[in-house]
């Protein structure tokens, strides 16, 4: 199939598979999606199973197998995504919490690699240098997921701003960890980096070097955007930089998803009031709300029909359910050691550890990574785990998280000292 066939079916099936969600299910939208195509997915696997001649279910696969998942999402949705989520997250906002923003998103991101890899390596006997790439690629929350949920659960203001930024933050991190941990563990393979001056060296490059390019682009934008009163091209000129400069980013081996979320918090925070009219601010918020909704719905379609590249052992399934609690606990430790280490001179909202621990949504980017592994003995068991605690994720706790906000989240908010 063709890039344009392909395109034209994700999203005659997305518009599809939302219908009936809409009209039967009634979830929210991206996870109704999700549960639809995981439908459709076990009914043609089940109807190939009772008819072998049908060969539905080898039909399929090949084609998703062919469908280059991880590519399309690093190198080409993820930058769209993240400059949109972060769009509508301020810079105001975020100061507030940088601080705690930036523990969970660092210290946390590591402490969680460490406790799955750890504890991956010792339930499955994988090499623990390959357990930490586990860890990595199933650490950060994913914003896609993440934002939507937030868009259901009516949390107080801090709380969301914490969540959200952390979500956008931690993506760009474990990214750059597993770069360095897959440089690590593979050699041999096409990830660069080796030794631990390389992967110091590594993660330095990406992660200042993507900051340093969003920032950049980001101000460089919003100057020509001053200049200018054109709705129209001014959206053309941001749709731009989130393409361009996350293709940039990627030419200059520096850390994409960073560039895009640093480049959409300027964009959105100091060029929406200084850079723009109201007509214009109104065009480009509705134009990448609707992007997001778009990409969002894809994105969880094609996670629902990863299905057909898992390979379902017994033995996997087990390690699969072993690896959501772990996984969980990995969670809890990233929130709660940096909360409590700064709660002596920060108030938070009420049940801010439970709410974000459970609201740490896993998503597409953990099962691209997780696919752009180099071929090897661990790699099924490695996509098979990350792809069951991300249906879990994305299911149970997605589904879940806004009543556990409703009983535990909902308390005025007290003032903060420094937070």
């Amino acid at each position: 199939m063709t890039l344009l066939q392909i395109a034209s079916l994700l999203i005659v099936l997305a518009g599809a598979f939302g219908t009936v969600n809409y009209l039967f299910l009634r979830l929210p939208s991206s996870i109704g999606i999700l549960v639809v195509a995981l439908i459709a997915s076990f009914a043609v696997i089940v109807t190939d199973a009772l008819f072998p001649s049908l060969t539905v279910e080898e039909q399929i696969r090949a084609q998703v197998l062919d469908f280059e998942f991880s590519e399309a999402l690093l190198e080409g949705m993820l930058g769209l995504l993240l400059f949109a989520g972060a769009l509508h997250v301020k810079l105001s906002d975020l100061r507030k919490a940088w601080l705690v923003i930036f523990l969970i998103a660092t210290m946390g991101v590591g402490l969680s690699t460490a406790i799955v890899g750890f504890g991956f390596s010792w339930i499955t006997g994988m090499p623990l240098m390959i357990a930490f790439v586990f860890g990595a690629l199933i650490s950060p929350t994913d914003p896609v997921a993440v934002l939507g949920v937030l868009r259901e659960a009516s949390l107080p203001k801090a709380l969301e701003t914490k969540i959200a930024g952390e979500s956008l933050f931690n993506d760009g991190v474990g990214y750059v960890v597993f770069l360095v941990l897959v440089g690590i563990a593979f050699p041999s393979g096409d990830h660069h980096g080796s030794g631990l001056f390389g992967a110091a060296q590594l993660f330095i490059q990406e992660a200042v070097g993507g900051a340093v390019l969003g920032i950049v682009l980001g101000w460089l934008t919003f100057r020509v955007m001053r200049r200018i009163d054109d709705y129209s091209l001014e959206v053309l000129i941001t749709l731009g930089l989130a393409f361009g400069g996350y293709e940039l980013a990627v030419a200059l081996h520096v850390s994409a998803p960073i560039m895009a979320v640093c480049a959409g918090l300027l964009i959105g925070d100091i060029g929406s009031k200084h850079g723009m009219s109201e007509e214009t601010r109104k065009y480009v918020e509705a134009f990448w709300t609707l992007i997001d909704e778009i990409l969002n719905a894809v994105l969880f379609l094609m996670i629902g029909f990863e299905v057909f590249a898992i390979a379902f052992k017994t033995d996997f399934l087990i390690a699969g359910a072993m690896a959501i609690v772990l996984a969980l606990v990995a969670r809890l430790a990233a929130v709660a050691v940096p909360v409590l280490l700064l709660k002596p001179f920060q108030t938070f909202s009420k049940g801010v550890i439970p709410i974000m621990t459970w609201g740490g949504l896993k998503g597409g980017i953990s099962v691209a990574l997780a696919l752009s592994l180099p071929d090897g003995e661990w790699k099924p068991l490695i996509l098979t785990v990350t792809y069951i605690v991300v249906i879990f994720s994305i299911i149970v706790q997605g589904l879940t998280v806004t009543r556990l906000a409703e009983r535990i989240g909902r308390a005025p908010e007290l003032p903060s000292r420094g937070d």
